[in-house]
This record gives structure tokens, sequence and C-alpha cells, in this order.
């Protein structure tokens, strides 16, 4: 008996699940993490530009290659590990390192990118973040450090994973261009349990960074929409002024929808994806499992007051936007309408004046008709007495007599001939 056929992809789609492993990571550390996506049409890029960019940096550290439209990759640089993963609008690089630096968050290890690499990479930066992370068995010292380090005001600090590590961050951009974190993780904490840890937050601010995008289209869309809302507004109240052509009303109705479907169009992949990466930074924040650090604010309650209202932004745009192509739309149907009931009476009356036109051209035929058959049979009972003209001689009939015996002949005659013509012709 054959073996059984396995799916061609049975096995890439099984390895895939395992593909991109949590880093290792024990503490004290270091990591640097950055991601990269093209200004425009990002899901379309060139993925092996991508792939390029990492080998010219690990040809400067003498290390193998990647395989060829590899989306992920995993390796010694150097004293550091180098982690790159393709995402569908992005990329992502991260360094990790033994041991902290004297200075917190200085960006030594950052340099592990080259200036002129950076210069030359086939995108922008959409995040770039300082990680640090040391072993503290105790909550001593941690807010002073957490003060120290970040902006108090923004600072969301807490427990996670039964109080196995605490991570605190302020989100906010440093002098050098950078997020700084920081993990402080219990001694009995193991290794990839910081890395799952460390991984989590470098994934939470890339898709918090990426569904942001979407805040950015939906402020630029406010004063269109809101323009255009003015317009759909004054062209429904125009639906009952008979005074305004509803043919023109229409056309103006029908060239602001395709405005707004050719918008609907251009946003709608990135108000999906901000929908899709807003799920991801909920679900990594609830997987930390956070609980309250000394009575400050979460990662889960600096989300929910400054993350969730720019995503609610986001969908209420979404949602303005649906339901102004949705009037425009039942605004042109009911002028469609309009104008076709007019359009119907407006045939209507043309119908009844061609039927008039035919009643009266029929008339005239028939006048016609009559005439022509007067004409000539007065013509065929002037031939026909002249052919007869002998027999009034012959046998001294009077020519009244053959006048007035040919003529209902003849008038006979031309009418079934006229008739018979008129049928054929219908």
């Amino acid at each position: 008996m054959p073996p059984i056929t396995d799916h061609p992809l049975r096995y890439a789609m099984s390895n895939e699940l395992h593909a991109r492993p949590f880093p290792k990571l024990a503490a004290p550390s270091r990591a640097v993490f950055l991601a990269l996506k093209p200004a425009r049409n990002p899901a379309g890029r060139d993925r092996a530009a991508d792939l390029a960019h990492l080998i010219n940096l690990l040809d400067r550290h003498g290390v193998a290659h990647p395989q060829p439209e590899a989306t992920h990759y995993s390796g010694q640089i150097g004293k550091f590990i180098l982690k790159w993963e393709s995402h569908t609008e992005f990329v992502t690089y991260t360094i990790f390192g033994e041991g902290t630096s004297e200075k917190p968050f200085e960006a030594s290890t950052f340099q592990m990118f080259p200036e002129d690499w950076l210069s030359s990479a086939p995108g922008t930066r959409v995040t770039s973040a300082l990680i640090r992370i040391e072993r503290l068995d105790g909550d001593e010292g941690i807010i002073a450090k957490a003060n120290d380090w970040f902006v108090p005001e923004s600072l969301a600090i807490s427990r996670v994973l039964e109080d196995e590590l605490i991570i605190t961050s302020d989100f906010r951009i440093d002098p050098a261009g950078h997020l700084r974190m920081a993990v402080f993780a219990r001694s009995k904490t193991g290794e990839r349990r910081i890395g799952r840890v460390v991984q989590r937050l470098c994934e939470i601010e890339t898709y918090k960074s990426m569904a942001m995008l979407g805040l950015a289209a939906a402020r630029k869309l406010a004063p269109i929409m809101s323009t255009i809302d003015g317009q759909v507004g004054h062209l429904i109240a125009d639906l009952n002024n008979d005074e305004i052509a509803p043919d023109q009303t229409l056309k103006q109705l029908l060239t602001i929808s395709a405005e707004l479907e050719n918008i609907v169009a251009q946003t709608a992949y990135r108000f999906g994806a901000t929908g899709a990466y807003e799920t991801i930074v909920n679900q990594r924040v609830n997987i930390l499992r956070e609980e309250r650090f000394l009575g400050r604010q979460t990662f889960g309650e600096f989300m929910m007051r400054r993350f969730d209202p720019a995503m609610r932004t986001v969908e209420s745009t979404q949602a303005r936007l649906k339901s102004l192509s949705d009037r425009a739309l039942r605004a042109g149907d009911l002028l469609r309408t309009r104008v076709d009931v007019e359009r119907s009476a407006q045939n209507q009356s043309l119908l009844t004046s061609m039927d008039a036109r035919a009643d009266q051209q029929l008339r005239l035929q028939q006048t016609v008709e009559g005439l022509s058959v007067v004409a000539i049979s007065y013509y065929a009972v002037s031939l026909a007495l002249y052919v007869l003209g002998p027999i009034e001689k012959t046998f001294g009939i009077s020519k009244v007599y053959i006048a007035s015996g040919v003529t209902p002949i003849v008038l006979i005659l031309v009418w079934l001939m006229i008739r018979r013509i008129h049928r054929r012709m219908h």
C-alpha cells in the first residue's frame, strides 16, 4: 500500500509556527530594537531589498547569510545576538547583549547599526527602543530608578507573570531618538521567560506605533469629510426644490460618491491594518498578566487612557466615511428615481403626442386615398369613354348613358385596386 500523500504546504506551514522562537536572556542584559517600513506602499515593498539590507549588515561582521527569501533570521554578530523578522508592512531588528551599561540607556549598543547602513535602509524608522534588563529580587529602588529614567506623568509600571518580573516605560522618545523600557527580573525567573517578556514589549511598541498610523490618516481625512458632509447635506436639501434640475443635482451627487469611494479605497487597507494591530497590542498586554505595582498605572491602563481613544477616533472616522458614502448613494438613488419618474411622464406625453400625430396622418392618408380614387376614376372613365366611343355611333347609345354605366364599375375597380395595394404595404 503506497504511503499517504502530504499536502505540498504541510511541513512549511507547520514549521512556520516554530520559526520565530523567543530569545533566551539572562539578567543583567540589554537589548536594542529597530522597526523599519517604507513611507509608501509598505505591503507591496521589495522584500529582496529588505533581505539585501540584512545581508549587508551581516557581511560587515563576516556572518553567514540567511536562506533566500527568508522571512526571519537569528545569529551571532560579534558578541551580540541579532534577530531579524520580516512582517507584512515592516521589518524588525533586535540586538541582545550581556550586561548593562554603567550609564542607563546609553545608546552604544545601537551603534551596532552603522550610520551609513541606517541611511541606506529601504525604509523609514517606525520606532526604536533601548531595553535595560536588571536582576532585582525586592521592590526597593525601582520607583527611584523609574522616576529618574522616565517621565513620571507618563510612567507605566507593573508586575507581570505572577510577580516574576517588573516592567516599566513611559513610551516617550528620548533625546537620542529612542524609547526606553526597563525590565527587573527576579532571581528565580528563567532566561526564556525574560526573553518572552522582552519580545512582548518590543511587539507592543511596534504594533502600537503601526496602529497610530491610522490616527494620522483619520486626522488628515477629518477636514475633507467635513467639506463633503456639507456638500451632501446641501444636495439632499435640494431634493424637494423643483426649481433645481434633478439631472444637475444627480451629476453632483455622483461626483461626490465617486470621490468618497476613492477615499474608501485608499484608506481601507490602513484602517483595516490599524484594527488588526490594535487587537495584537491588546492581546500582548493581556498575555503579560499585569498586577499593579505600588498603586502606579499599568501598561494596560496606559493603553486605555492614551492608545484606546486614538483607536476609537480611527473607528469613528471609518464609520463616518461609510455613513457619508451610504447617504450619498441613497440620495443618488432617490434622485435617479425622481429623474426616471419625470422621464416616464415626458415619454408618456411624447407617446400621446405621437399617437395624435399618427391619427392625423391616418386621416390624411385616408383623405388622400379617397381623392386618389376619385382622380384615378376620373381619368379611367375618360379613357373608357374613348375606348367605348364607337358603341355610341354603332348602336346609337348616348354617351351620357355609356358614362353612367361605366363610372360605377371604374370606381369599384379603382377602389379595390388601391385597397389591395394598401394591404400589401401593411
